[in-house]
């Protein structure tokens, strides 16, 4: 059923389909079977909606980067988006171009993701969280309410990454330029998780099933099965060892 308030400009669309009212679809997107698409969303050319994906009101899909003054990088992307089967993208959500959301995510409300960010399958995006330019999200990782991941960060699978949690790309503060070798979010490994409020400096790489206590601020390399605690984060032990260990 398409309602007859939309507009629907393009011809690729499966079975099953529910478009509701005030929805902008424009030529050449591709939706597949049994989509439901909710009211007042915008999709643009380029766009593929796999078979049992819902989108809720509000959101747009497929929005294009522009050259804001400041902006030292320079835009690279194409004009495409994939959401894979049976996802869900969240009221308000803006989604850019050149992102892939994989199998079975769900996008929480107003999330924004920007160009280039690769989200691997049944990943749990939190509502208000953004993700920079070129993030790539690992399978299975969850990452909750509020929380910011800066551009060129790398999250690995089944990470939890808690509430308010923030990163930084660029110590210098934009005073350098733009050098996409040397401004770099962290790296996170499979498996760990991270904790309420935490903030990870640029270029941090932290370690496969480490845990990062909240509130800390991480200044420097994770170990690998360690626990890190306060301002700076400094170890505190193994993970499965004792004090006495």
């Amino acid at each position: 059923m398409i309602s007859e308030k939309s507009t629907v400009q393009t011809k690729h669309i499966g079975s099953d389909i529910v478009i509701g009212e005030y929805c902008v679809i424009k030529e050449g997107v591709k939706i597949g079977n049994n989509v439901t698409i909710h009211p007042n969303i915008t999709i643009y050319e380029g766009v593929e909606i796999h078979d049992g994906v819902e989108i809720f009101p509000g959101a747009f899909i497929g929005k294009e980067p522009t050259k804001a003054v400041g902006l030292l990088r320079e835009l690279d992307f194409s004009k495409k988006v994939i959401i894979r089967e049976n996802s869900s993208i969240g009221p308000n959500s803006i989604i850019y171009y050149d992102v892939e959301i994989g199998k079975n995510c769900l996008i929480g409300d107003a999330v924004a993701i920007r160009e280039k960010c690769t989200i691997g399958m049944g990943c749990i995006i939190g509502r208000n969280v953004s993700l920079l330019y070129n993030v790539s999200v690992g399978e299975g990782s969850k990452i909750m309410t509020n929380s910011h991941l800066t551009g060129n960060t790398i999250i690995g699978k089944n990470v939890v990454i808690g509430v308010g949690v923030n990163t930084a790309n660029d110590n210098s503060f934009g005073e350098q330029g733009y050098d996409k070798e040397a401004i770099l979010g962290p790296i996170i490994e499979d498996n760990v998780k991270i904790g309420t409020g935490a903030t990870i400096l640029p270029n941090i790489r932290i370690g496969k099933n480490a845990i990062v206590a909240a509130g800390s601020v991480v200044t420097k390399n994770v170990r690998p099965n360690s626990i890190v605690m306060g301002i700076p984060a400094k170890h505190i032990k193994y993970i499965g060892k004792t004090e006495a260990d």
